[in-house]
């Protein structure tokens, strides 16, 4: 099933990377269709234009929403398994669930090296499974949900992306959030004294502080990023490539079922490297200051 039926290759394209945005246009602002408004509005871009003037404090309806949602379905399985396990046969969703939670805990023994910490296991399985089942969206043909959204709101043009981790807002998201646990657990376990010795005296000593400084700043700061950008450049690149091969029509299926068998190698292996990168950077964080 595709929707590019009427639309170059360009537009169709253009338009399933557009997100659903949410925000606020100022007074006097012309619109898509010419109309003028006569006071700040709150509205849904319909265009990247307006989408981009709405600023900063626009939000991307639907990667919010999915995210959410994809997360409450993580919390309400784990907590129905946590209520009905007992000692008796376990069904098949808790074998699958005592297999998650024991790949995450045995991942964080193995590679965690720092001093134990009861956060850094439930961590580890949150982050897995909930980037897991975001990337696991893009195995859903790419034109079927926004289709149902546009028939369900009556709107031919509506914007709606349902894979969150294509959108950089969520996937720097995560990352920040690791970010600041490294830069908390760093100054808690080793001080604020030790935490910037690191900075300034590693890895040639106190004679070249401006350069160890640079090296190990630019190190630091390179780990949020290097986490966002390969999660989202890795689901975004694989979106892509699952939308060129809707654009065939009904001859898609045989290219999507080949594409969507290879990527199920990529959705999970994208959401175990932002868990170990995560586990091995707050271990990094964890161990004592020399």
């Amino acid at each position: 099933m595709s929707s590019s039926e009427g639309l170059t290759a360009t537009a169709y394209m253009q338009h399933h990377l557009q997100n659903m945005v949410i925000g606020q246009l100022p007074a006097g602002y012309v619109r898509h269709d010419g109309s003028v408004l006569e006071q700040a509005t709150w509205t849904m871009a319909h265009d990247g234009r307006e989408a981009v003037d709405m600023g900063f404090w626009a939000i991307n309806a639907d990667t919010f929403g999915w995210s959410l949602l994809l997360g409450a379905v993580f919390l309400l399985l784990f907590h129905r398994v946590a209520k009905k396990a007992g000692t008796g046969v376990p069904s098949g969703l808790q074998n699958l669930v005592e297999i998650m939670v024991e790949f995450a805990d045995s991942t964080v023994r193995e590679t965690f090296h720092g001093r134990s910490h009861p956060l850094i296991a439930p961590l580890a399985l949150t982050i897995f499974i909930w980037i897991l089942l975001m990337n696991t969206m893009d195995l859903v043909p790419v034109d079927l949900l926004p289709l149902l959204a546009q028939k369900l709101t009556g709107d031919p043009h509506l914007f709606f992306k349902v894979v969150p981790t294509t959108d950089p807002n969520i996937t720097f998201g995560f990352s920040i959030s690791v970010f600041l646990l490294i830069i908390y657990y760093s100054i808690k376990i080793k001080g604020i004294g030790g935490f910037l010795g690191e900075l300034t005296l590693h890895p040639f000593g106190k004679y070249l502080i401006p350069f160890n400084l640079l090296l190990e700043g630019v190190s630091l700061c390179a780990r949020p990023v290097s986490l966002a950008l390969r999660l989202f450049g890795n689901l975004y690149a694989g979106e892509l490539l699952f939308m060129l091969v809707a654009m065939l029509g009904w001859w898609q299926l045989p290219g999507h079922f080949i594409w969507a068998v290879f990527h199920l190698l990529v959705v999970p292996l994208q959401a175990f490297i932002f868990m170990m990168l995560t586990i091995v950077y707050l271990g990094m964080a964890h161990e004592d200051s020399h």
